[in-house]
């Protein structure tokens, strides 16, 4: 049962992640060389361009945060693990558990930066994209990697599980 859900939820996920980063780092390469070429052939820069591929990059950056989890490639030392294999169990579950609660950091006060946006009605200096948007991608962001960060440990369990039938 909570396999399948699992399922749902990193299928949905999948989707969502594999696609937005598609289309706005696609957006952005399209912009930039516009730009580019308008440069270097009529003397005319676009300065909506550098602006635009600036939220792209923090789009994709807390986005793609969702995605390393899943493909567990997340920042880790792992020296220790390599020395002592016997650790590697508990400081898997030690590293997914700082990550579920860096994920609950994120999303809380995340949220309450995009409050606070929705207060003072800030927009970006040149497109007028109001920052409300760029904000709220840190409470997305933290739900997306506690989501993925349990899909981990429940993989994690169900594959203990398994070595220990068959040992």
């Amino acid at each position: 049962m909570i396999g399948r859900i699992f399922k749902v939820i990193d299928r949905i996920l999948s989707f969502f992640e594999e696609w937005t980063l598609f289309i706005s780092v696609m957006v952005a390469l399209l912009a930039l060389f516009a730009n580019v070429t308008l440069r270097y052939t009529i003397n005319y820069t676009l300065a909506w361009s550098e602006e635009l591929v600036r939220e792209v990059i923090i789009y994709t950056t807390l986005i793609g945060c969702s995605a390393a989890v899943k493909a567990r490639s997340m920042i880790k030392i792992d020296a220790t693990v390599q020395l002592i294999p016997k650790i590697k169990v508990p400081l898997t579950f030690f590293s997914n558990l700082v990550t579920l609660a860096f994920s609950m950091f994120v999303f809380y006060y995340g949220w309450l930066m995009a409050a606070l946006q929705v207060q003072t009605n800030q927009k970006t200096i040149i497109m007028e994209i109001p920052l409300v948007y760029i904000f709220a991608i840190l409470p997305l962001m933290g739900g997306m990697m506690f989501l993925r960060t349990l899909q981990v440990i429940y993989e994690d369990i169900v594959e203990l599980r398994a070595a220990k039938k068959s040992s």
